[in-house]
């Protein structure tokens, strides 16, 4: 599963972009430079996202081969938190707590964007999750 989410970059008069991004089109943000424009957009979609999780609102995948896109990924908190909230899909949180053989405050903080799970806790749950646990820096 990816976590990465484009974002169109609009040249804007005198200078700068305007940072939209594809499948959110509420959240936007602007910068000078690309790689401004980057850190702002990492910084606004971890926001927004945050959000989004603890109201429970649906969030879409992110979209993939956008032409002239960038991809940008929100922090590795909110990743997490998506990453077990997409593996568990209708799958209630009584279950999965099941599942890892935990509490279901324990299971529920997996999906917690405040929380950082740790290694041992994702894996646990990408195996209960019929999922496997694969890491990458970038």
């Amino acid at each position: 599963m990816n976590t990465r989410y484009p974002a169109i970059f609009d040249p804007q008069e005198p200078s700068g972009f305007c940072v939209k991004f594809v499948d959110m089109p509420e959240i936007f943000t602007e910068g000078e430079t690309v790689e401004e424009c980057l850190f702002n957009g990492s910084e606004v979609l971890s926001g927004m996202l945050e959000i989004y999780l603890e109201d429970g609102k649906d969030i879409p995948l992110p979209s993939e081969n956008v032409k002239d896109a960038y991809y940008i990924a929100p922090d590795v908190k909110i990743q997490s938190a998506l990453l077990v909230r997409w593996a568990r899909g209708d799958r209630s949180l009584a279950e999965i707590a099941r599942a890892l053989e935990t509490s279901w405050p324990a299971a529920q903080r997996l999906e917690d964007p405040h929380h950082w799970a740790t290694l041992k806790q994702l894996d646990k749950a990408a195996a209960a999750l019929g999922k496997k646990l694969v890491l990458s820096l970038e």
